[in-house]
């Protein structure tokens, strides 16, 4: 990770937002094409000096009320302003963390989330840890998974397999937002600083190269929590999966639920679970 995150993030927000934006005029001559520091603190009310301090790294404390002002001239969103929230905790906490005490992420899970996951059948659903450890599924996960190499692992973990499994890319038509996805999964529900995370980043730099290390390093997004994801499967054929997903965050984990977004994925799925056609009824909008 970068040592600067939260000036990054700082500096290429305010480079986003054009001076049309906040009321102001263009001007002739301008050599940033978003607001200048000087335009930035003065509608969110700091000094351009505390300004230049946040951007360079030198200040990595700013208050609520810096930060609500700051993101309010930004036009952030609500996911920005949670994630500009979370780096400047980042930052405030520092490396004095002591990473040696870190707890590895969990690879169980409790009894009442192992019988939710029963109550699901036949939809794929799958627990992952923080670091994208496979560590509960249901069985419709087990028979989707197992033929696309997913749970060749061990422990399989979903981003080492979009990484480095050459199978992935085919798999995956849209493998590009995919792959933004899960890094920025890993990103934001570690703990700060977290030397789990920091070694799987090490692995995948080494094996995978830019693909993953340019994503790493980039300015952190917030994961996406839905959507819907085209799947070329080698039995099933092409399945359109709608997906959901609930953070828990107690244990550092996240349940994420695939149904099927039309009715001839439903049909494949029923299929490869050996179910009577209805068994997953497809979901729209």
């Amino acid at each position: 990770m970068m040592d600067n995150e939260l000036g990054t993030f700082l500096r290429t927000r305010r480079e986003a937002v054009t001076p049309a934006e906040v009321g102001l005029p263009a001007g002739l001559r301008r050599r940033t094409p978003g607001l200048r520091r000087a335009e930035l603190a003065t509608l969110a009310g700091i000094s351009v000096e505390y300004l230049t301090r946040l951007e360079q790294g030198r200040d990595r404390n700013p208050s609520p009320k810096v930060l609500s002002s700051l993101g309010d001239v930004l036009r952030l969103s609500v996911a920005d302003r949670l994630l500009f929230t979370r780096l400047a905790k980042e930052h405030s906490a520092g490396k004095e963390l002591c990473q040696s005490d870190s707890a590895p992420p969990l690879r169980t899970v409790r009894a009442t989330l192992r019988a939710l996951l029963d109550q699901l059948e036949p939809a794929p659903a799958v627990v992952l840890n923080w670091v994208g450890d496979i560590v509960a599924r249901t069985q419709g996960y087990e028979r989707y998974a197992r033929p696309l190499g997913l749970l060749d692992g061990e422990p399989p973990n979903m981003v080492r397999y979009l990484f480095t499994d050459g199978r992935a890319r085919d798999v995956f038509p849209g493998w590009d937002r995919l792959a933004d996805e899960q890094v920025a999964h890993l990103r934001n529900e570690a703990p700060p600083h977290d030397p789990h995370v920091a070694a799987l980043a090490q692995e995948l730099t080494r094996t995978a190269g830019a693909p993953f290390s340019d994503r790493f390093a980039a300015i952190p997004a917030m994961p996406s929590r839905f959507g819907t994801q085209l799947v070329e499967h080698p039995e099933a054929g092409r399945l359109r999966l709608s997906y959901e997903t609930l953070a828990l965050p107690d244990e550092g984990q996240r349940l994420v639920v695939h149904l099927p977004a039309d009715q001839a994925t439903a049909t494949a799925l029923d299929r490869l679970n050996g179910r009577r056609p209805g068994a997953l009824r497809a979901v729209s909008g």
